[in-house]
């Protein structure tokens, strides 16, 4: 199968190119070799690629920065998915877009996951943009799947236990802050590839939500992860309201598997066991980076 990996250069998308192209012909592409913000460097990519299918992993993701940068947020987390979906409708090509939780307003107690049929309601402009990604995709094509994940972490590129690792090795006195108040699942970019692999030739379509099982604060997970590394630390936790940032946050991020488990084909395992694994497979490269 030829596939087309956008946004190659990302955690999700470097994870696509080297676990899908073990089986598969993955081209991957990223800024400025394609501008998914542009229909005509969309168009010009397919007409060189003819991809069967089409990874969408490119998005402005700096959160924060979307609240001041409203106008490229829109173009590359609203306007590109469009662009994907009319040229994947012209080619007859399939679309898996990625997409977020941010889409939901997290109000709902923690105890409670969001699912599929669930109405959005995004907080801030990252949410509304990646919402109007969405339903650009849905207007435009029928052969797609959407896949909403969170709290995504990899070897590659930067994230927030990438984060917290490098300020505990830093200063293993310095006392952290972590929020406690927001809840969600870590999920391991690796394992949503493997996901997207076994979706891979399927017919399912529509909205799924694709993160790990079980869900925990970012103090919890940053705990789990610290600890896994076996490096000194000293960490408290905080409020969001201690810690207050530029965009709102979902308080409640998890998302329940739904769709992939009634299809019988849900990968996803406990987001503990996964660190365990990223950290097994990781731990000295993590280390050589953070240092």
């Amino acid at each position: 199968m030829k596939i087309l990996v956008i946004g190659s250069g990302g955690q999700l998308g470097t994870d696509c190119c080297a676990i899908l192209g073990a089986d598969h012909e993955t081209v991957g592409v990223d800024f400025p070799a394609v501008d998914i913000g542009s229909q005509a460097s969309v168009d010009h990519i397919f007409a060189q690629c003819r991809p069967e299918v089409v990874i969408n992993c490119a998005a402005y993701t700096a959160v924060d920065g979307c609240e001041t940068a409203g106008e490229l947020a829109w173009k590359v987390n609203a306007l590109g998915p469009g662009h994907l979906a009319k040229a994947a409708a012209a080619s007859g090509s399939r679309l898996i877009h990625i997409s977020t939780d941010y889409v939901f307003d997290g109000k709902r107690p923690p105890d409670q996951a969001y699912r599929e049929d669930d109405p959005p309601g995004p907080l801030s402009e990252y949410g509304k943009s990646k919402l109007a990604g969405e339903r650009a995709v849905a207007e435009h094509l029928d052969n797609f799947l959407i896949l909403r994940t969170a709290w995504l972490y990899s070897a590659w590129g930067g994230n927030f236990l990438k984060t917290m690792l490098k300020l505990a090795l830093a200063d293993p006195e310095r006392e952290l802050r972590v929020v406690d108040d927001q809840y969600g699942s870590l999920t391991w970019s690796d394992t949503l590839t493997v996901q997207i692999s076994r979706l891979l030739g399927r017919d399912l379509t529509g909205i799924a939500h694709a993160t790990a099982e079980g869900s925990s604060t970012w103090y919890a997970g940053a705990r789990a992860f610290l600890d896994a590394m076996a490096v000194p630390y000293r960490m408290r936790p905080c409020t969001t309201a201690e810690y207050p940032t530029p965009a709102k946050r979902p308080a409640n991020s998890i998302l329940e598997n739904g769709v992939l488990k009634a299809a019988g084909l849900s990968v996803f395992v406990d987001w503990r066991q996964d660190i365990d694994r990223f950290v097994g497979k990781y731990r000295q490269q993590l280390l050589a980076g953070a240092r």
